[in-house]
């Protein structure tokens, strides 16, 4: 008798679909564009570096902590946590613009006609991203010593550990992005009105004041809203961990409520991605 086989069931001289195994080869390629492209580093450290010297030096003089507190840290240590996800956000910037250079060079392309789940391109380029911002962001902290950081070895794996799951959402978000354009000057225009924004009104800049009212309630309820403070407070509270001289901010959320909402914010925007993917496909084959 002769066995009829569903035209969808895959033939036995092909190969099983190896979903991990894209994750891993799309991670590395990011990882072999970015060691080959290494002007990336200049532009997602340098820029953040001059910011923190130039601003550090420029507003310290004239910090002061909102309603009257009297803390111990300068403004280069408070705008320090702050710098470290201006990179992350950077990196993360960099990574996805990818994105629209593999539609134009047709490799996106080839990836969706694979017989793979969407769920593994989503993951492997956003895993590439991460890593690439997070080394950047640990180069980073070298500089933390110059105004007094200490880190042992669990202080250390607690701020990478957080630093990736907060360059993870970053990236995802860019991702979510950079996928419905078709222009890297798009792609800009998007992060000078809304991811710079966003980053300025995560508390990484200046603090909020939990007293104020008018205009500066409105704004201290936006900066509450802004999922990126809650990544903001986290580093702040695991970079200054174990120092008494560090006075943090009073209204500065739990690390347990920062690490719930980070979290909570990298799976939203990782479910964004795998749909907006799933949801392209007719559009990205063309």
């Amino acid at each position: 008798m002769a066995v009829t086989r569903h035209p969808r069931e895959a033939s036995p001289d092909v190969a099983a679909p190896r979903p991990w195994l894209a994750v891993y080869t799309l991670a590395a390629r990011e990882l072999v564009r970015f060691a080959r492209q290494r002007n990336r580093v200049f532009g997602a450290i340098g820029q953040p570096v001059l910011f923190w010297l130039l601003f550090g030096a420029g507003l310290g003089p004239s910090f002061r902590w909102p309603g009257g507190a009297t803390g111990h840290l300068s403004y280069r240590e408070y705008f320090f946590p702050g710098t470290l996800v201006l990179i992350l956000l950077f990196t993360a910037i960099f990574a996805t613009i990818s994105i629209i250079e593999d539609r134009r060079e047709g490799f996106l392309q080839s990836v969706l006609v694979a017989p793979l789940p969407r769920w593994s391109l989503v993951l492997g380029k956003l895993i590439g991203g991460t890593l690439i911002a997070l080394i950047q962001g640990l180069l980073f902290l070298a500089l933390g010593l110059t105004v007094g950081l200490k880190f042992s070895f669990g202080s250390l794996a607690a701020i990478a550990g957080f630093a990736f799951v907060l360059a993870f959402a970053l990236t995802a978000l860019g991702f979510v992005i950079a996928w419905r354009l078709d222009s890297t000057q798009g792609f800009h225009a998007i992060m000078s009105v809304f991811l710079m924004p966003m980053w300025l009104l995560s508390g990484a800049f200046f603090p909020a004041d939990p007293r104020a009212s008018g205009a500066a309630a409105a704004l201290a309820w936006i900066i509450r809203l802004n999922p990126l403070t809650y990544g903001v407070a986290g580093l702040r509270h695991l970079l200054y961990w174990g120092r008494p001289d560090a006075e943090l901010p009073v209204d500065l959320p739990s690390l347990a409520t920062c690490l719930i909402v980070t979290v909570g914010f990298a799976a939203v925007t990782f479910v964004l991605c795998w749909k907006v993917v799933e949801g392209r496909t007719t559009g990205d084959l063309q």
